[in-house]
């Protein structure tokens, strides 16, 4: 499972999101798309955990938080083509 970030600050990193999840348990990948043209962070993430408790734990606790002056949007990230 895969979690998905949104209305995530553009100033935030890869660094800074493995920092906030790392309280939740082991992280095996953090992807931050940016922009092609512009480089600029296109405002989400996705975060992958060691154990989907932990994904769900880091869910659970960080939905609707606010983290640099923005209120995340978490939930398990849809494989890509569905809806």
């Amino acid at each position: 499972m895969t979690i998905y970030v949104g209305n995530l600050p553009y100033k935030a990193t890869e660094d800074d999101l493995r920092e906030v999840f790392a309280e939740y348990g082991g992280i095996k990948r953090v992807s931050v798309p940016a922009d092609r043209e512009t480089g600029r962070v296109r405002g989400f993430a996705f975060v992958e955990m060691m154990e989907d408790a932990q994904e769900d734990a880091a869910i659970e606790a960080l939905d609707s938080a606010e983290w640099m002056g923005r209120q995340l949007r978490l939930n398990k990230a849809k494989p890509k083509g569905s809806e």
